[in-house]
């Protein structure tokens, strides 16, 4: 059907009047922000529906296969029993930050066509602008570090990608586009021959030939050995993130922090814990280099304790983590440090548990925690002239739960993390689209927390993310997060500090007096790290008044519960709003309760954590021995004190665990 009239529906399901004309930013009748979902329809037969064509009475074709869902409050046409070419989407949604998403099913009336099911796919590298450029098209313009950092991204997609048989995608250059720093896939092909690493250098030869002068000798190295085809992957891994570091490592990097936590104006306590509380909430040894974000989970007592425990056990450990790593003088592997990461939070995770134990808390009543962690790690590398770089710009991530990161420039807003929910584990399983599942009563209740299982049965993916151009890192809780509005306001509201016209103390108090307004049925928590690697650093802002005034927030004691800790109250906000009721116990987001009484068998038990091959040249002895004994000191003794047993077996297990990681040191 030709379109003559483009329109787009608003998603209030109670406005009276949802017709609004295409490229509104709001709706005319109810003033709720409209939604423009593009899409990329797959398949030659969508690439013959031309410009203009209205589909299924609902999707707007705006040009060669990139159509606009025009009704974006309705779920998405899905068959009940999915088709093949959809399982890669959803055993590989992890990998969001690349690969798109299945969205759903279009339904043709061509006279012509065969098979007139076509795939829609989301979160794909197109907006109102158009289709994001090709890395060939945008190689030119790209600083040293980002070429490479595009070359890791790819490599590091290669294997997971091939073992779902649709490795092919990476090597159709018109595939890959690309959003800032980002690599992203417009869609998977799958293939019925097998390809090889080999393949994957030859079609890098191109971009390679066009390198940066001070990248270029060594990527035309690196490939040279792929296309060799004696060559294996980690090696070639190795090669490129040597290559990718040092290049990041040339760049001035400059990181402010500041934070802040906020009851909110229904509830009388707050469960939330960040770190840094305040830009006065100073270590040395962590600062700027550690954020945190966490809600807790279980009611008054409990999930203030959970979150608290969470944040200043992980402090001790991070300040650890980040020593040892300061007296390296070989780079650590991505893989090693995210497995000191990962050990961590298993540590952490343990003690929760133990503590629910102990004080025989049951369903509801056993508390636990979300978390959102970045961790920026400053490693030193020496060019070859023998000069030393401090600081190679890696950040890592790691989240359970559902609060959230995200990376903003001047020119878009990227969420970094994915929720722990019952939606997305239905999908990693393959079980439902994401829409679909978005439907069902139970879609936003957790399904991971610190603290509500045996870290055994964890599942944690911790990210890593090179700092490479001016942005802002956003860790937030749901109090902010719920009903997307962070992607609806991160123009307005973090804007002004990239341009200099707004501090980080002030945009935090701005994110969550936006959070009391639009939300407001929970706490909330805000982190924002404001990362400068131009060499003309902006002139920072005094806030207008401290944060620590505006919000009234306690911060909170310096060291760990001792493990008897009394059950006393947190202290009241100064000045509570007295028109509402006082409330006698907290009550808990309903994706929070639900979490307590979800039946987690489903969940596979995870892979335990792998312990690094013998061949390793760089070991953290030191490290594992202050992250295991030293930093961990008072999280561990409250373990110790709870469950003796476990702890006494841990430490049995810890020589063998060291003379595994740490064959070579001496």
């Amino acid at each position: 059907m030709i379109s003559t009239q483009r329109i787009i529906y608003c998603i209030n399901s109670d406005c009276h009047n949802p017709i609004n004309s295409m490229g509104d930013g709001i709706c005319a009748s109810c003033q709720t922000p409209l939604v423009h979902r593009y899409l990329w329809a797959s398949g030659s037969l969508a690439a013959k529906i031309p410009p203009r064509t209205k589909v299924a009475d609902r999707y707007e074709v705006i040009t060669h296969q990139v159509w606009l869902d025009t009704q974006p409050g309705l779920s998405p046409n899905a068959p009940e029993e999915l088709p093949q070419v959809v399982t890669p989407y959803l055993k590989l949604y992890q990998e969001h930050w690349h690969l798109p998403q299945a969205y759903g099913f279009a339904r043709s009336d061509m006279e012509d066509a065969t098979d007139s099911d076509i795939l829609l796919l989301e979160n794909v590298p197109i907006d109102e602008t158009g289709i994001y450029p090709t890395i060939a098209d945008a190689w030119q313009q790209a600083t040293a570090v980002r070429q490479v950092y595009w070359l890791w991204q790819i490599l590091q997609l290669w294997q997971p990608l091939l073992e779902l048989g649709v490795a092919q995608s990476l090597l159709l250059r018109d595939n890959l586009r690309v959003q800032g720093w980002c690599v992203r896939l417009l869609e998977l092909a799958e293939t019925s021959h097998t390809v090889s690493l080999q393949q994957l250098g030859q079609s890098w030869q191109p971009w390679v030939a066009s390198a940066k002068t001070s990248i270029a000798h060594e990527l035309e190295n690196i490939v040279q050995q792929m296309c060799s085809a004696e060559v294996e992957l980690e090696t070639i891994a190795t090669q490129l993130n040597a290559l990718l570091l040092l290049s990041a490592a040339e760049l001035p990097l400059d990181i402010e922090v500041a934070g802040a936590t906020d009851t909110g104006p229904a509830l009388t306590q707050n469960e939330d814990t960040c770190y840094p509380l305040t830009s006065t909430d100073l270590d040395d040894r962590l600062q700027p280099r550690l954020s945190i974000v966490c809600d807790g989970i279980g009611g008054h007592q409990g999930g203030e304790v959970a979150s608290q425990l969470a944040v200043q056990s992980l402090k001790l450990q991070m300040r650890a983590l980040l020593a040892e790593v300061a007296e390296q003088t070989e780079l650590v592997s991505p893989k090693l440090l995210q497995e000191q990461i990962e050990a961590s939070l298993r540590v952490v995770n343990n003690v929760i548990c133990s503590r629910n134990d102990e004080q025989k808390r049951q369903g509801r009543e056993r508390m636990a925690t979300t978390l959102v962690m970045a961790v920026q790690i400053p490693q030193q590398v020496q060019t070859t002239s023998g000069r030393q770089l401090e600081n190679t710009h890696e950040l890592y991530l790691a989240n359970i739960g559902d609060s959230r990161a995200y990376w903003i420039t001047r020119h878009y807003c990227q969420l970094l993390t994915m929720d722990d929910d019952v939606a997305t584990r239905e999908v990693r399983f393959a079980r439902s689209l994401y829409r679909k599942a978005l439907q069902r009563p139970d879609a936003t209740a957790l399904t991971q927390a610190l603290g509500t299982k045996d870290a055994e049965f964890m599942r944690l993916l911790i990210q890593r993310f090179i700092i490479e151009e001016d942005g802002i890192l956003l860790l937030c809780s749901d109090g902010l997060s719920d009903n997307n509005w962070v992607e609806q306001s991160w123009q307005d509201y973090v804007m002004p500090v990239l341009t200099g016209k707004l501090s980080i103390e002030d945009a935090v108090r701005d994110l969550i007096s936006l959070a009391n307004q639009k939300n407001g049925h929970d706490n909330t928590s805000v982190v924002l790290s404001l990362c400068r690697v131009s060499p003309a650093y902006l002139v920072p802002v005094t806030p207008a008044q401290p944060l620590v005034e505006i919000l009234k927030v306690e911060e909170p004691e310096p060291e760990l519960p001792e493990p008897e800790l009394p059950e006393t109250e947190l202290p009241e906000p100064e000045e509570p709003e007295p028109e509402l009721p006082q409330l006698e116990q907290a009550s808990m987001a309903e994706s929070s309760q639900a979490l307590l009484d979800l039946d987690l068998t489903e969940e596979p038990t995870p892979t335990p954590v792998k312990k690094p091959s013998r061949g390793k040249p760089l070991v953290l002895l030191g490290g594992l021995l202050v992250l295991l004994v030293g930093g961990t000191s008072l999280g561990l003794f409250a373990w110790w004190q709870l469950n003796p047993q476990t702890f006494q077996k841990m430490c049995g297990q810890l020589p063998q665990r060291m003379q595994q990681l740490c064959p070579q040191r001496k």
